[in-house]
């Protein structure tokens, strides 16, 4: 059959409507069926795009909705001769292939007949059908027509790199979106600002802000000036990673290089400020703005409110509120969620209830947050029932309840004790077809886990990976390029994409995440801690290694759980072994791993050992100077107790970062290895600083102090407890009062002690032993 289309070089002379008419008769314009005709036949097709005018051709594409062959063919023909025209129809004809049914597929026959005809076909036909499945919502179509350009003989130019990127990072596949971006590098194509912003946008919603700020001083270097759109979108990834101050500098920045923060931009350092907590500077950036003639609108008042409510500031968010109903404006679905989150969470959740009442009176329409938060609130004052009741009441609405929902309820359930509830519940949420997230899993394995449940628990763990699909583990287990970690698979990825098997490559992502719910680094802490504290250590390293293996990398928690699990077991060497992994891997052990690792240390007599681990951690913070650090460290080792645990407290002063775990630790050490005046030398030190010393520090130096017969100095110690309002035990009150008792010349000592305990509101006759009444009577 001969093909509908003739190569570009046919074409009749002048048709007919292109004769010369006298000047009083009007030159008339190709009817719909005229364009159609020639079009279809490719008789003059060439001489008549070139002899219509760039408005004429876009208002033809834009007029022929009803005629989407006529359409298409004309915006084909359009990207060979303006890159402008095209794109300026661009809109009409996406609105053309979402319009009819049939419209992807006359576009796809279009192409085919086009090229069968030998005619080019411009970037531009293939970014608006990228364009098109994007809105259809088919992303895995939109690859498919990126890769298939090179069928079609047309290499894709900046803008059809773009339109692919944005789809693959609106899906989240960052590694196959970055391998694309290296392709385009690879092809000498110069990536445009727009690449850019895309690129740095995923990066900072995959909260990899490091890596987006390593983007956006690639694209500076290159001599693309950032605009408004850039710098926002990496301010509001600053202020989402806890950098507000970073921000704020990147916006003085902005204002240097001339281009001007729009509200937008401040919205973003605005909500920054406010979820870190930072209200003054919050305050003091809207008062920028009003001077700047900026009005504070929903957005800006929703952020102060949500900082102020998370402050516990709950009234000046109130009177804030109140001044925002004064202005007039305008409530929205966001602000009233936070009003109510803000009020369950200040424990007035009946007024949170009202609150959500008050919505459908205004009509705003309650979404899944705002109820989500009630029943939070019930769930966090123990009100179990009127959370259930209130899921309830939402499960006949088509949308909730959703996996948030369940998920908090059989949180409360958990933290409830109410194990059994919880399970229920999230058996009830997979009969009704809605999907448990990571969070609904590790929440329910946490509550079997603290229930000692731990079979339930692996069980569950083992259910969350029977949901991934086998084909992709009998694929990826096959061969030398089988993928087991993060790093073999971005190689794969690398691989098929310079293959040219993009599809390919975005199936094995996708694969990959919509596999069932895997389990994250949070599932497996969960889980090692269980299998810890059951004294199952071996149980907890089978875990430790199969998430490394499944490219999960432990982070400090991980480690610190499995750091404190051997040392239950009194493992020390390994607990060792596995710190000096941490660190080598490069997770930094946080001050709990190091204060755990020293409390042992001192068990073990090696308080040399735990004081220069303490020191390791301080090495490690910003701003501390080495030299004070290591003259400290002489200090403990020529014995000048006092001269390191002044120096200690005074960076602690001077960083304002004092904690008294390692001076409680170290105290109690001292006393272990029977170094008790060193021991009652820190506690000195720690008095004159004003330092509180902590009860079981006191207990240790009484019990230290007993043994040496150094009863004045245990008697100054226990004094120092009453006075701070501890109450010790009666083992060690007992012990103290027996040697008084026993002495020659402190009996006396003993009854005044025994008067002062009750004067401070010791109950004497529950506290003292048998012994020490029998003692007591005696004399």
């Amino acid at each position: 059959m001969k093909p509908l289309l003739r190569p570009i070089h046919y074409f009749i002379p002048k048709p007919p409507w292109r004769r010369r008419y006298s000047h009083t008769q009007p030159d008339p314009s190709p009817t719909a069926h005229d364009l159609l005709t020639i079009l279809n036949k490719s008789d003059g097709a060439e001489s008549l795009i070139s002899h219509l005018s760039n408005n004429k051709l876009i208002s033809l594409i834009q007029e022929h909705h009803t005629n989407p062959q006529l359409g298409f063919r004309l915006f084909i023909w359009a990207t060979q001769r303006s890159k402008l025209c095209a794109r300026m129809c661009r809109s009409a004809v996406i609105d053309m292939l979402l319009g009819d049914d049939n419209g992807v597929e006359l576009y796809w026959r279009t192409l085919e007949e086009f090229r069968d005809c030998g005619i080019r076909i411009g970037c531009d036909a293939f970014s608006v059908l990228i364009r098109g499945y994007d809105k259809l919502g088919i992303a895995e179509k939109a690859v498919e027509a990126f890769s298939r350009m090179k069928d079609f003989d047309c290499k894709p130019d900046v803008y059809t790199y773009n339109a692919v990127l944005y789809v693959l990072v609106r899906k989240e596949v960052f590694l196959l979106a970055l391998a694309v971006y290296n392709q385009m590098l690879k092809c000498n194509l110069s990536p445009s600002r727009t690449t850019y912003s895309i690129l740095i946008n995923g990066f900072c919603k995959s909260r990899k802000t490091q890596d987006a700020i390593q983007m956006f001083d690639e694209m500076t270097q290159r001599g693309i000036a950032p605009n408004t759109v850039t710098y926002t979108i990496i301010i509001s990834g600053l202020c989402k990673a806890k950098r507000a101050h970073d921000a704020h500098r990147l916006v003085d920045t902005m204002k240097e290089t001339g281009c001007t923060p729009d509200v937008i931009t401040y919205h973003a350092l605005l909500d920054g400020y406010c979820k870190l907590g930072r209200l003054d500077e919050a305050y003091a950036l809207v008062r920028l703005l009003e001077r700047d003639g900026y009005v504070l609108g929903v957005e800006g008042y929703s952020s102060l409110i949500l900082g102020l409510f998370r402050a516990r500031r709950f009234d000046e968010a109130h009177e804030l509120y109140g001044k925002l109903i004064d202005e007039g404006i305008e409530l929205d679905v966001i602000l009233c969620t936070i009003l109510i989150k803000g009020l369950a969470d200040a424990g007035r959740v009946t007024d949170a209830l009202n609150f959500l009442s008050e919505m459908s009176k205004k009509g705003l329409v309650p979404d899944a947050y705002c109820y989500n938060a009630v029943i939070k609130g019930f769930c966090d004052l123990g009100f179990l029932d009127e959370a259930r009741s209130l899921h309830l009441e939402i499960s006949k609405q088509d949308c909730f309840p959703n996996a948030c929902t369940y998920t908090i309820l059989i949180c409360g359930m958990c933290r409830n004790g109410l194990i059994g509830e919880a399970a229920q519940i999230f058996n009830e949420m997979e009969k009704l077809g809605c999907v448990p997230s990571v969070v609904t899993f590790n929440a329910l394995i946490d509550g079997l886990c603290k229930a000692s449940k731990l079979e339930d628990a692996q069980l569950l763990f083992y259910k969350m990976e029977i949901g991934k699909k086998p084909s992709l583990f009998l694929r990826l287990s096959q061969g030398s390029d089988r993928v087991i970690d993060s790093a073999s698979l971005q190689k794969k990825v690398e691989q098929l994409c310079e293959s040219g098997l993009i599809l390919q490559a975005y199936k094995l992502l996708m694969q990959l995440a919509s596999s069932g719910v895997a389990p994250d680094v949070i599932t497996y802490n969960t889980l090692i801690n269980g299998f810890c504290k059951n004294g199952n250590i071996d149980g907890a390293f089978k875990l430790f290694k199969d998430m490394q293996l499944k490219g999960i990398a432990p982070d400090s928690v991980t480690y610190g759980t499995l750091i404190d699990g051997l040392q239950r077991v009194e493992r020390e060497e390994d607990a060792f072994v596995v710190f000096n992994q941490m660190v080598k891997n490069g997770c930094t052990p946080s001050s709990e791993v190091y204060k755990s690792l020293m409390t042992w240390s001192c068990r073990y007599s090696k308080v040399s050992v735990a004081v220069s681990l303490w020191l390791k951690y301080l090495s490690s913070l910003p701003h501390r100077e080495e030299e004070a650090i290591k003259a400290i460290e002489e200090n403990f080792k020529e014995g000048q107790i006092e001269k390191a645990i002044q120096g200690l407290l005074e960076m602690d002063v001077k960083f304002k970062d004092l904690d008294l775990g390692p001076y409680t630790i170290l105290l109690i050490g001292l006393c272990q290895v029977q170094r008790v005046g060193e021991a009652l030398r820190m506690f000195s030190v720690l008095q004159e600083y004003k330092v509180n010393v902590t009860p079981p520090s006191c207990v240790h130096l009484i019990n230290g102090l007993c043994k040496e017969g150094n009863l004045d100095l245990a008697i100054n110690v226990f004094h120092y407890t009453l006075e701070r309002g501890f109450m010790l035990m009666p083992e060690i009150c007992n012990k103290l009062l027996k040697c008084l008792l026993r002495s020659r010349d402190k009996k006396d000592r003993a009854f005044d002690l025994i008067r002062r305990m009750r004067n401070f509101g010791y109950d004497l006759d529950a506290c003292l032993h048998q012994t020490t009444k029998l003692l007591l009577q005696f004399h």
